[in-house]
C-alpha cells in the first residue's frame, strides 16, 4: 500500500493507497468548529431574478447561523446559483447585489469557463468570472470544472489548473465531481489530489460525490500529510460525516436545511454535545436524500428545483420558479413530495427547539 507522496504516480489509484483505508471513527472530531459554506440558490419569479426574496433567504440562513454560533460563508454563483446559465452581467449583480448587503463579508464565488469549447482547452476561458469575483474582495473563488479541463490526462490537468491559478490573486478552492451531478465529470485520484494541494495558491478544495467515498480518502490523505489544503465535502447524501470529522462543508443542502445543520454542528461539539445529534443527523439526511434525488439518468441536477419548493414552504422565498433556461425542473407533484419530506425533520425540529423551520402560515 502506498503511505507516502513520493511514490504517487498519475496513474495511481486511490485504492492502491493507505488513504483509501482509514475509517470515518479514525479522523473524528468534536473541537473544531469549521465553517458552514452554503451553496446560495438564486430565486427566480416570472422568469427574472427575485431580488427581494434573495436578500430574505441570506438573511434567514445568517440568523441561522447565529442562533447555533456557526461561521456561514455565502457561496455565490455555484451550480445551485446557476452559474452555467448566467450572464457575465447576471453573475457580477449577483455579487453586487450580495456586497451591497454585506459590505466586509467575505464570500466564496463560483467560477467557471465561459464560451469554453468541450474538447480544446484555454485557461482564459476562467478570466472573465475571475475578473469580476476579484474585483469584489474579501472573496475567494471555486474553480469548477469544464469539460475540457476535465477531460485532460492527470499531468495536464494538473498543469491547467496551475495554469488558471496564474491569474489568481484571492485563496482559490478546487473542486471536484462525479457523474451524478455532471455525466463527463470525475473526480480527482490521489496523485492530482496532492499535487494541487500543495500549490501555495489552492487553500481548500470541494469533492461533490455521492456514490464514492472520495471526501474520506481526502480528509485522510491531508490529515495524514499535513497539507496545508482543507477539504470541503460537496456530499449531499453524507452530510454528518463532515460534521463530525469537524470539516468544513459546501453544499446546496445547507439552504434547504440550514438550522437543521447550524444546529448539528453546534450540538456535535463536546461543550454542547447533546445525543439527540444523532436523531437529527437521520432527519435532515432524510430531507436530503429526497431533495437529491436520481433522476432516471442517474442525474441530482434537479435539486435546484426541490430546494426552492422547500423555501417557499417555509416562507423564505415567494416562487419555486427556476432559472428558465434550466432544464433540471422535477417531474410530477414536488411540493406533495417535498412536503412529506420534511414532515420527519420538522418533527425533530420542534422537539429540539430548533428555530427558523416550519411551514409558512
Amino acid at each position: 500500500m502506498i503511505t507516502h507522496p513520493e511514490q504517487l504516480k498519475p496513474t495511481t489509484t486511490w485504492s492502491e493507497t493507505i488513504w483509501s483505508k482509514t475509517r470515518e471513527e479514525e479522523l473524528l472530531d468534536a473541537s473544531s468548529s469549521p465553517r458552514l459554506c452554503v451553496a446560495a440558490l438564486l430565486p427566480f419569479r416570472e422568469g427574472l431574478p427575485d431580488w427581494g426574496s434573495f436578500e430574505r433567504m441570506l438573511e434567514w440562513m445568517n440568523r441561522c447561523a447565529r442562533a447555533f454560533g456557526v461561521e456561514i460563508t455565502f457561496v455565490l454563483n455555484a451550480d445551485t446559483g446557476y452559474v452555467f446559465n448566467l450572464s457575465e452581467q447576471l453573475y457580477e449583480e449577483v455579487i453586487t447585489r450580495f456586497r451591497a448587503l454585506y459590505p466586509e463579508a467575505s464570500f466564496i464565488s463560483g467560477v467557471t469557463a465561459v464560451g469554453a469549447d468541450p474538447e480544446e482547452f484555454r485557461a482564459s476561458c476562467y478570466h472573465p468570472h475571475l475578473d469580476i469575483a476579484q474585483a469584489h474582495a474579501p472573496c475567494e473563488v471555486m474553480i469548477m470544472t469544464s469539460q475540457a479541463l476535465n477531460g485532460l490526462d492527470p499531468e495536464n490537468r494538473r498543469d491547467a489548473y496551475f495554469e488558471i491559478a496564474e491569474r489568481i490573486q484571492v485563496p482559490a478552492l478546487v473542486h471536484a465531481l462525479e457523474p451524478a451531478f455532471v455525466p463527463w465529470a470525475t473526480p480527482f485520484e490521489p496523485w492530482l489530489l496532492h499535487q494541487l494541494a500543495s500549490h501555495d495558491q489552492f487553500v481548500g478544495g470541494k469533492i461533490s460525490t455521492l456514490d464514492e467515498p472520495h471526501f474520506l480518502h481526502w480528509a485522510s490523505m491531508t490529515q495524514h500529510l499535513g497539507l496545508n489544503f482543507l477539504p470541503h465535502s460537496g456530499d449531499d447524501f453524507g452530510i454528518a460525516s463532515a460534521i463530525r470529522m469537524g470539516l468544513p462543508l459546501l453544499i446546496g443542502a445547507g439552504v434547504s436545511a440550514c438550522p437543521l445543520i447550524c444546529a448539528a454542528k453546534k450540538y456535535w461539539r463536546k461543550e454542547d454535545f447533546d445525543s439527540r445529534v444523532y436523531k437529527l443527523f437521520e432527519a435532515f439526511q432524510s430531507l436530503e436524500d429526497s431533495v437529491f434525488r436520481l433522476d432516471e439518468k442517474g442525474s441530482a441536477a434537479g435539486y435546484k428545483h426541490s430546494t426552492a419548493q422547500i423555501l417557499t414552504m417555509l416562507g423564505v422565498i415567494d416562487s419555486a420558479e427556476i432559472h428558465p433556461d434550466c432544464p433540471d425542473l422535477r417531474t410530477g407533484d414536488e411540493p406533495a413530495r417535498m412536503r412529506e419530506a420534511l414532515l420527519r425533520p420538522m418533527r425533530i425540529a420542534e422537539r429540539m427547539e430548533i428555530p427558523f423551520y416550519s411551514f409558512a402560515s
